[in-house]
């Protein structure tokens, strides 16, 4: 298997040999600047270092895309360098679209001037026709065509060998520089293909050259003559191609009366299209259809395509965006007498209506109905219409509301604090990670192009009345070229905080370290140097910094103050600096798993019956490992020890649930994983299948890609056709992530993207991500089979909303009929957990779930080959395959041990008698008393006008219980000092360890600034003493009795009593609802101190409402 990123480092070194055997004494150069679809390029050349050393080849990762021109430039110069060490320098230049319009200018000077004769340059041009991972959609053929440079556009990475080894000779010939197109769907594929034939031999045209040739040269003025030389240098292209073709027709014969031209990705999309539509080689010698494949897409080769187009009635182009092949085939035939002339068809017909769009990616359904409708055009093939007009995606009924797998900051993510500003603050984003705090709830809006962070603000600032904004400018960036932004608004005398976020590595496309020796001091020096005042350094360790190497003037802070600093700076006139000083979470982790960092030896873990459910930590660190635990009490928080990255954030929560395990590890569990029974497995039941198209979808960092990679590995071993493509985006980040995986028995896939209706297995390693468009729009209501892991994950969303989860059921229903019911459902995440002590293993469950019913066309013993090769935890990955064929073949075995929480009853009396004993274990048997009786009342009252109803009784049950048992210091105490928490610990984590404990209780905070951490041997003393005080609770003695938070809770009791005694006596079929909804009330107010207080307040406002709702529609006075 080769993945498109490998396929271009290969090109280097088949280049390499091709100069060793025809005795050239060559080398290699390779430079620019990563970015999606070609971010992970770079760190593919690092791992192949040795290698590329070994064959002279050089790889310099340059600091923005115009220097990497500039560098590869250079490169060309060694042709007429009286010094050079060797006969040329075969170059490649690499980027992501946006970074080919920065760097127009160098690219039209650089190609201009030209290669060597034995050098040659190749451009690859990383574009996303689809705008899956760049912040617009990306075509940079007509940049390209500005400056006459030839495009080469391969189909797919089977072309990429043969189109590179071209591109290097072209360029060579002509003495120019050579684009070659990198789409997504192309570059972040991986297929199975052959090495090309190293010895093919080019012909070398006759073409009449100038006398001094078209090449580099020195001196070289600008002059008319440079431009001239660029006319002859596309003439040369176009000889060169005409003996050396790269267009070629591939079906039909001379009956053709219909022609189909199709370029790049666009040609596997008319493949499948032709596929779908029943027409294979005969079929198309019968209708009378002719296809052409454009590779060499600007400039076009003109006899071939007229030796293609003879005798042809009608031509279709097919190519994605703007049509610069059609442009070319219409220019062509403009002045061609009307006889020999071809209708030539494509973004639309003759009358305009669209065929193919512009604006989006083309899939083979449009181009289907494109062919369709041309084919119809001659009688009897109708057919063809009906056959195209079923494959159009049936658009889904829309799913339950349910919030999306938005891509989120990574657990621990420094830009969790780090983008956070002051209420009334105005922030503006930028190129990074840090760009989705736009939708975060922080007030932060607007991006530029990468560099221009800030710029924006300068010309916005003289037409508005708010006078300070805060740019957010990611390290990366700053070091590209945001540092001229910062000079910008410095000489503009904007009022501006530039915070720059240090994180060690550019996170968004793999962690790559910042290309150069950038460090905190030297942006301090360097920001005062362009003029900046005040500059502040925040960090997460400011131990590890000395103020001393830093700029004159500049502070140092710890995080935590970062809200005090900034308002300090945003009140200062002019241009200021916050450098924010925090390891990207992702990166840290990665160091950690190789051993270049120790990981921190301390463990979060929440209490849950001191938990109130209020997700303060979640809001206060913005984590996603504070992860949902639904309860018998509400919906309370836990620590996802798996994900969790030890930022610590979580714990400056205000609540006391919190207990740090410092030292020790986690304590691997050791069940049964079923080792004997799963040797015993009898093979899936049915035949086997032979072809198979799977789409596998679920969240970013959790394995997707990996799973897909062992099946896609296995395929190979029994010598299938195999193509994988990834969508990840921002998949690191939490966000969606698909992997398509299409099998074949023999040849190839047309294509690696699962068409629209053709997925013949979907594995939804996530719902919500299941759930999306385009998985939905896979699924073929009659092929379908969905393996679906019933667990799901917050998203994002629930750390500011702590009630927002998706629901599982639902959308599991949701997809089950789409499919007609062709779903297995298991909770694989909470199998690998009991199995494994993480989540780790779930995805790999669910691929042996789908082995076990026969969905895989690959045997047994390829897949434990496959799985036998994986780099890590191979025998874990085993068993946990194992594990998913042994839940289909024994269902018991993936049923839950019986460890879940405990689910409050829902039939009256045993909810009664459970909130009772609740209360009575916490209050007393008297509290448990009032609690009866007043439940008792209602569900009088209740049974009188709702005959057979509980409801009312059963909210009242919970609500009252909730505010009788209100967590207070006697409690709080009682509950960290129990014997069965610390017991608990004691099972989950094994080696020498100690306990801190974290408070910030109102006596506290009169003296220092957030929570005191408290060590085991001082605190669980106290608590134990404070637990036995409990006593104390209410009488005279009681030291908290007049405390704010305990006068609150007994306010709030009283008023809920004498609210429902309000609501029965106006309790009709009219206002029961309302009634209910009253009674629920106090389930959303938890937590502590002022968070709980924010929380009744919110409560107020709504139960008024809820009040003036049953006056309205029951007699009586209102009641306030």
């Amino acid at each position: 298997m080769l993945s498109g990123t490998q396929a271009l480092i290969d090109i280097l070194f088949l280049q390499a040999e091709r100069d060793r055997r025809s005795g050239l004494r060559t080398a290699g150069f390779v430079s620019g600047y990563r970015g999606s679809p070609l971010g992970g390029l770079d760190q593919a050349l690092w791992r192949r270092q040795p290698e590329l050393e070994a064959k002279a080849i050089r790889f310099l990762p340059a600091i923005n895309e115009e220097l990497a021109v500039a560098a590869v430039q250079g490169s060309q110069q060694t042709g007429i360098d009286p010094e050079a060490t060797v006969d040329g320098v075969f170059a490649m230049w690499y980027g992501k679209g946006p970074g080919v319009d920065r760097a127009s200018d160098a690219f039209r000077h650089a190609h201009a001037f030209g290669s060597s004769p034995q050098g040659g340059v190749l451009v690859v041009v990383g574009d996303d026709h689809g705008g899956v991972s760049t912040s617009f959609p990306q075509q940079s053929e007509p940049a390209m065509i500005g400056w006459r440079m030839p495009v080469l556009n391969p189909a797919d990475i089977r072309d990429y060998f043969e189109f590179g080894l071209y591109g290097y000779a072209l360029s060579r010939f002509s003495g120019g520089w050579v684009g070659f197109k990198a789409i997504s769907e192309c570059v972040e594929a991986t297929v199975c293909t052959r090495l090309p034939d190293l010895d093919h031999r080019y012909a070398i045209p006759d073409f009449a050259f100038p006398a001094d040739g078209v090449h580099i040269r020195w001196p070289d003025y600008p002059s008319p003559a440079i431009e001239e030389r660029l006319l002859v240098k596309q003439k040369a292209v176009l000889a060169f191609a005409r003996a050396n073709p790269l267009d070629r027709r591939v079906m039909g014969d001379e009956r053709a009366w219909l022609g189909i031209v199709a370029t790049g990705k666009a040609f596997r999309d008319l493949q499948e299209a032709l596929r779908l539509l029943g027409i294979d080689e005969d079929e198309a010698a019968r209708i009378g259809l002719r296809v052409y494949k454009v590779g060499l897409s600007y400039p076009l080769e003109s006899e071939g395509l007229l030796d293609f187009a003879a005798g042809l009635e009608l031509l279709l182009v097919v190519e994605e965006r703007l049509p610069v092949v059609e442009t070319q085939i219409k220019e062509l035939f403009y002045n061609a007498p009307r006889d020999t002339r071809p209708v030539i068809l494509g973004k639309s017909d003759e009358a305009g209506a669209e065929l193919l769009p512009e604006i989006a990616e083309i899939r083979p359904w449009r181009v289907a109905r494109a062919l369709a409708a041309c084919l119809s055009r001659r009688a009897g093939m109708e057919r063809f219409v009906q056959v195209a007009d079923g494959l159009v995606p049936v658009p889904p009924p829309p799913p339950v509301k349910s919030p999306a797998r938005r891509p989120y900051f990574c657990s621990g993510c420094p830009h969790s604090s780090s983008t956070r500003i002051p209420a009334g603050s105005r922030g503006q984003a930028g190129v990074g990670c840090h760009v989705m705090a736009c939708w975060m709830d922080r007030d932060t809006a607007f991006i530029t192009q990468m560099g221009g962070e800030g710029a924006n603000w300068v010309g916005q600032s003289t037409f508005t009345a708010a006078r300070h904004v805060f740019q957010n400018l990611g390290d990366g960036t700053y070091y590209h070229s945001g540092s001229l932004a910062v000079r910008q608004a410095v000489a503009a005398k904007a009022n501006i905080t530039y915070k720059i976020l240090v994180n060690g590595a550019v996170a968004m496309t793999g962690g790559q370290a910042v290309d150069g020796p950038l460090t905190v001091a030297a942006i301090t020096h360097q920001v005062r140097g362009e003029g900046v005042g005040r500059i502040a350094v925040v960090s997460d360790s400011p131990a590890r910094h000395d103020v001393r190497d830093f700029a004159a003037g500049t502070t140092l802070h710890h995080r935590r103050d970062i809200e005090a600093v900034q308002l300090e700076l945003r009140d200062i006139p002019g241009v200021t600096v916050l450098v924010y000083d925090q390891l990207c979470a992702t990166e840290k982790r990665r160091r950690e798993k190789r051993g270049k960092m120790a990981p921190p030896a301390r463990h979060a873990v929440i209490n849950d019956a001191v938990c109130d459910g209020c997700g303060d930590c979640g809001k206060v660190s913005n984590c996603l490992s504070i992860v949902p635990r639904l309860g018998p009490f509400g919906l309370k928080r836990m620590v996802d020890q798996t994900s969790c990255n030890k930022d610590m954030t979580c714990v400056e929560g205000y609540c006391p649930s919190f207990v740090t395990v410092v030292g020790g590890r986690r304590r691997k569990p050791a069940p049964d994983r079923g080792a004997a029974r799963i040797a015993n497995l009898p093979p899936p039941a049915g035949p086997a299948r032979k072809d198979a198209d799977i789409l596998f979808a679920g969240i970013g960092g959790t394995g997707v890609v990996t799973v897909a990679r062992v099946l896609a590995k296995a395929a190979e071993l029994e010598g299938k056709g195999i193509s994988v493509l990834d969508f990840t985006g921002f998949a690191q980040k939490g966000g969606a992530v698909l992997s398509h995986l299409r099998i074949v028995a023999s040849g190839q896939p047309h294509q690696a993207r699962i068409a629209a209706g053709q997925c013949d297995v979907l594995i939804a390693c996530d719902l919500v991500v299941a759930c999306g468009n385009d998985p939905v729009q896979a699924i073929g209501r009659h092929r379908t089979r969905i393996v679906a892991n019933t667990h799901v994950a917050p998203t994002g969303d629930f750390t500011r909303h702590p009630g927002l989860l998706p629901d599982g059921a639902v959308l599991a229903g949701f997809l089950q009929a789409r499919a007609d019911g062709a779903l297995t459902a298991l909770d694989a995440s909470g199998l690998a957990d009991r199995l494994f002590g993480s989540n780790v293993m779930a995805n790999m469950i669910l691929l042996g779930a789908a082995f076990q019913q026969g969905l895989l066309p690959v045997p047994l013993a390829a897949l434990e080959q496959a799985i036998a090769g994986m780099e890590a935890a191979a025998e874990d990955n085993r068993l946990a395959f194992g594990a998913g064929r042994l839940a289909i073949a024994e269902p018991g075995f993936a049923a839950p041990d019986g460890g879940g929480d405990v689910q409050a009853p829902a039939e009256l009396p045993a909810r009664v008698e459970f909130f009772a004993a609740h209360l009575a274990d916490r209050r007393g048997a008297a509290q448990a008393g009032m609690l009866k009786a007043l439940v008792r009342s209602v569900h009088e009252a209740e049974s009188a006008v709702m005959p057979g109803a509980s409801r009312l009784a059963g909210a009242v049950a919970a609500g009252y219980a909730h505010l009788l048992a209100d967590k207070d210091e006697y409690e709080v105490a009682r509950q960290l000092s129990d014997e069965g928490f610390l017991n608990g610990l004691r099972q989950d984590f094994e080696g020498p360890w100690r306990l801190e404990f974290h408070f910030a209780h109102p006596w506290i905070s009169r003296w220092r600034k957030g929570k005191l951490t408290v060590p085991e041997g001082v605190a669980l003393p106290l608590l134990r003493l404070l637990a036995r005080a409990g006593r104390l609770r209410g009488t005279v003695l009681d030291p908290f009795r007049f405390g704010r938070e305990r006068r609150n809770a007994r306010r709030l009791a009283a008023q809920y009593e004498a609210d429902i005694a309000w609501v029965l006596a106006r309790l009709t079929p009219a206002t029961y609802e309302a009634a209910i909804q009253l009674a629920e009330l106090p389930d959303g107010i938890r937590g502590y101190g002022r968070v709980r207080e924010g929380q009744a307040e919110a409560a107020a406002i709504r139960r008024q409402t809820l009040l003036d709702s049953i006056a309205t529609e029951a007699p009586g006075l209102s009641r306030s």
